[in-house]
Formats: structure tokens, C-alpha cells, sequence
């Protein structure tokens, strides 16, 4: 029966069969790391052939003409045999390779390959995310320059408090991910190759094989570090290269998902209020049983993700790398489609400034002749009515016509109007949302302008 294939009888993993890229599924695939591991070894034959072991043109030019051909089946049986997952790709290699098959892995221990390729896939993990997150800061710069000056109700612990603007909390979101690129760029520039240094990490085998030349073995460390693409090797290693690069890797897509986590929170929360949505597709459906409902799944995902992100520290690399693939292409598609209702937002500020106003009215009082303290118990007394009709009777917050019908307020009632408008409210958060795009984000984004024009399409 179509469709009825063998990969359907057995648990998969949703963040490949549903979520990830393609590149960063490859980047973790048996495909990448068999392939690597030949390249490895073809790098590791070169230079030793340059620094003068005996080792053939033909020899390399034939290892080099099956990098990419391997018999997986070949290999399961030979680890099947061997219980050895290196040697296994070692005899399936020199199977296809039989000229080359004596010099294959000379002077190696299976950390050569094993570990040298999980720092490769690390760099280019990381180089697949860098870009990633540079387009979700992009999109959501463009989105806080667009909505700088929109004032809005600021919160704190989500109740209403002093105004700001739609734009300054975006780049309160978006000086987390500026930290977090940063924190990315140096996490992949600080990573090193593990190189050539044999079983225990002293390069015995390969001093014996030069026959005590310790020059030849440093350039043959060196050289391979090169071939693969590193700028250094770690100087001093054990069997293995040392387990806290992977944890500093790891942190720091852990950090991730703490920035994403609050940022996917809020968004959830304002759409709760209706002021801003995620993107939401034409026949998208929000609830089986409410047809009305516009849920935020996109953000929820994000959110979930980025739980399991901060809990996968010293746990696993694929995932982590996979994981935060996921976050960042649906933060991005978020990123390009929020949505912002100035009305609702209008209308909730009418509601609550009126007692951020208080303070505003006093002022003009005084400087019309009032007496501060008379007009403050003037203002408590009408705040408290009005915030009963509002908690009590479920109505409106009519302090301001309260204010306009006392006679004492005689004397503003001309400033109300002035006194109460939104954009004296939001102090220099325009100005610091010009300021902050200009000096700390916009910056950031230079090495990455030739990968800005990629768009993210959620297929499910």
C-alpha cells in the first residue's frame, strides 16, 4: 500500500520529519558524517605524502574518486562484525580503495575522525543559524522602526503601567537577540579543530612515523587543520578534544531559547489583548471546536521549543542545533507578518491614562493657582469612583468626564485635551529606538546582507 513505507513503523523525530531545514538535517545526517570522515582521512593522506611518507598520487587520486560513494550497507555489516563503528567505515573505504587501502587512517585513532567531525559540524551549524538570526533581527528592526512612535500601554508584571511604544518593545526583544548573535558569532569563532594528535593526544604514532621529527608533525597537524577549514587546532588534547567546548556550544543555544521564550510570551499575551497577532493564513483554522478563535501556534511552538532548547544543555548537539533551526525560521516567519491593531491599542489606553493622567492634572492645577494637596485628595476622590465603575459595574473609566464636570477643574479644562495625549506620555522611547537600531543592530547585520532576501513559508 502507498505511503505504508518501513519509516512509518518506527518512532521519528518531529524536529526532522516535520520541522527542521534542510541544510541543518544534513549538517546532522550519517550522510554528512560518513562523508566527512573520508574527507578527513583524504586530508590526513595528503599531508602526510607532502611531508614525505610514502604515499602514491594514485593513492590519494583513488580515495579521492570514492569520497562520496559509501555502502552503508557494507558498513552496518562490518560494524555488525568488527563492533567497531571506525573501523567499519575504514574496511568499507578500503574496500572501493584497494591501492590506497594500506595508508588509510595512517596513524590515527578514531577520535581523528569522530570528534574532528562533530567540531566541523558545529562550525557549520553554527553558520547556518548566524544568517538565520541575522534575517528574524532584520524583520523585526524593520518592524520597530515602522511602529517607533505608536504609543502603547507598557505592563509591569502584566498589569498597566507607564506608556511606551510598540517600537521600543520590540527592541526590547530585539536587544536580546543582538546579545545572542553576538554570543553565537563568538561561540563559532572561538572553536577549534581537534587536528592530528593521535591516540592519547601526545602524536606519538605520528612522531614515530617521521621518525622523531617534531617539525613534520606540528605542519602535519597544521596542514590539516587548514584543509579542513579551521584557523587553529587546540594545542593540547586527550583521546578526545575537551568536552566544554560542546557545553559553551550548547549554552549558548540555550540563551537562545530564553530570549525567544520571552519574546514568543509577550507576543502571546498582546495577542490575548488583540493588539498584535502573528501571522495567520487564509484557511488556517485556530480550533476544531471554536471556529472563531485565531490561535498564536506559531509562538506557542516557539515557546515550547525554546523549553526544550534551555533543558537539552549537556544533553545532545544535533538536537540543540536542530531545535534552535526550527525556532529561528518560525521566529522569522513571525518576525515578517506581525500584525498591529492601533485602535485596540487606542482604546486601551483611553481606558487607563486617564489615571496615569492624575499626576499631569495635578501639575496644571498648581501652576493655575491650586493647591497641590487639595487637588491631589480632589483627584483620589473622583480616581476611586471611577475605578469602581470600572471593577465593580464592568463599565468604562470615566474619570475624565468626572474631572470635566467638578467645577474646581474650572480652570484646565481648555489643557485636557493636551494633558491627555498619548505621545507625552512615551518620554524619549522614539528617540531611543532611532538611536538603538542605528548603533547596535543595524551593524550587526553588514556581514549578512547578501542572505537577507530569504523567505521562511511554514508548511504545516
Amino acid at each position: 500500500m502507498e505511503g505504508s513505507g518501513d519509516e512509518f513503523m518506527k518512532y521519528r523525530s518531529p524536529l526532522v520529519s516535520r520541522y527542521a531545514s534542510k541544510e541543518m538535517a544534513y549538517n546532522f545526517s550519517d550522510r554528512k558524517k560518513f562523508t566527512t570522515w573520508r574527507k578527513l582521512w583524504i586530508y590526513l593522506a595528503k599531508a602526510e605524502k607532502a611531508l614525505g611518507l610514502p604515499i602514491t598520487d594514485a593513492q590519494v587520486t583513488e580515495m579521492e574518486s570514492h569520497a562520496e560513494d559509501i555502502d552503508f550497507v557494507m558498513a552496518a555489516e562490518e560494524e555488525r562484525k568488527l563492533r567497531h563503528d571506525v573501523m567499519a567505515h575504514v574496511h568499507t573505504f578500503a574496500h572501493c580503495c584497494p591501492t590506497a587501502a594500506p595508508i588509510i587512517h595512517l596513524g590515527a585513532t578514531s577520535c581523528y575522525v569522530g570528534d574532528n567531525t562533530d567540531l566541523i559540524m558545529l562550525r557549520d551549524g553554527f553558520d547556518i543559524l548566524l544568517p538565520k538570526l541575522a534575517r528574524v533581527i532584520d524583520r523585526l528592526a524593520n518592524f520597530a522602526e515602522k511602529y517607533a512612535d505608536q504609543p502603547t500601554l507598557g505592563f509591569t508584571h502584566y498589569q498597566p503601567a507607564q506608556l511606551t511604544t510598540v517600537g521600543k518593545r520590540a527592541c526590547l526583544w530585539l536587544q536580546d537577540l543582538v546579545m545572542d548573535m553576538r554570543n553565537f558569532q563568538r561561540a563559532r569563532e572561538d572553536l577549534r579543530f581537534r587536528g592530528v594528535k593521535g591516540t592519547t593526544g601526545t602524536q606519538a604514532s605520528f612522531l614515530q612515523l617521521f621518525q622523531g621529527d617534531h617539525e613534520k608533525v606540528e605542519e602535519l597537524d597544521k596542514m590539516v587543520t587548514e584543509m579542513a577549514g579551521f584557523k587553529k587546532s587546540y594545542l593540547v588534547t586527550g583521546q578526545t578534544y575537551s568536552r566544554k567546548v560542546d557545553v559553551d556550544s550548547l549554552c549558548v543555544l540555550a540563551s537562545l531559547g530564553a530570549t525567544v521564550h520571552k519574546i514568543c510570551t509577550d507576543i502571546r499575551l498582546l495577542a490575548n489583548l488583540k493588539e498584535i497577532e502573528e501571522p495567520f493564513e487564509k484557511e488556517q483554522i485556530g480550533s476544531s471546536a471554536m471556529p472563531y478563535k485565531r490561535n498564536p501556534m506559531r509562538a506557542e511552538r516557539c515557546c515550547s521549543l525554546a523549553r526544550h532548547l534551555m533543558a537539552l544543555v549537556r544533553i545532545s548537539l544535533p538536537e540543540s542545533f536542530l531545535t534552535a533551526d526550527i525556532i529561528l525560521s518560525t521566529l522569522q516567519n513571525i518576525t515578517e507578518g506581525l500584525v498591529v491593531y492601533p485602535k485596540v491599542i487606542e482604546r486601551h489606553i483611553r481606558h487607563e491614562l486617564p489615571f496615569m493622567a492624575t499626576e499631569n492634572i495635578i501639575m496644571a492645577m498648581v501652576k493655575a493657582g491650586g493647591n497641590r494637596q487639595d487637588c491631589h485628595e480632589k483627584i483620589r476622590v473622583l480616581s476611586q469612583q471611577a475605578a469602581a465603575v470600572v471593577k465593580q459595574e464592568g463599565g468604562d473609566n470615566d474619570l475624565l468626564a468626572r474631572v470635566q464636570a467638578d467645577p474646581y477643574f474650572t480652570p484646565i479644562l481648555g489643557q485636557l485635551d493636551a494633558l491627555l495625549d498619548p505621545k507625552t506620555f512615551i518620554g524619549r522611547a522614539p528617540q531611543q529606538v532611532t538611536r538603538f537600531l542605528s548603533e547596535e543592530v543595524r551593524p550587526v547585520l553588514d556581514p549578512y546582507k547578501s542572505k537577507m532576501d530569504v523567505k521562511i513559508e511554514l508548511e504545516l
